[in-house]
């Protein structure tokens, strides 16, 4: 069965994009040729090539080679590193917070967040 690959979505696209020119740029800056490069990471010049367009069908190992040989694979110890969204998710589910209350059969009706209405104020002095 031939293997097929799903489009990224655009904006991943554009971020892999971006990191193959990094990983480009990075390159030439140690003036790594690209013989040599290939030669290192165990890959044709053709995919190197590739690589550094950020083609999303390059395997992820080979990015990891790549950013090793260069030196930054310490970088991707960052990579989603501090999960700010699943630390709020797990705190919402933590023991002790109250669950907002839903309306159950003969108990009074839950007040949907919404400011009770005040009565006017009757003009005779009524209240």
């Amino acid at each position: 069965m031939p293997r097929t690959f799903q489009r990224p979505f655009p904006s991943v696209e554009k971020q892999m994009r971006a990191l193959g020119e990094r990983l480009k740029l990075a390159r030439l800056r140690r003036e790594l040729p690209t013989v040599l490069f290939a030669e290192r990471l165990g890959i044709s010049r053709d995919t190197l090539s590739r690589l550094e367009k950020g083609d999303p069908n390059i395997a992820l190992g080979t990015y990891m080679r790549a950013l090793r040989v260069l030196g930054l694979d310490k970088d991707m110890d960052a990579v989603a590193h501090d999960d700010e969204l699943g630390r709020k998710l797990q705190d919402l589910k933590l023991p002790g917070q109250r669950k907002p209350r839903t309306n159950t059969p003969g108990a009074a009706p839950v007040k949907t967040g919404q400011p009770a209405k005040k009565h006017p104020k009757k003009s005779d002095g009524q209240q």
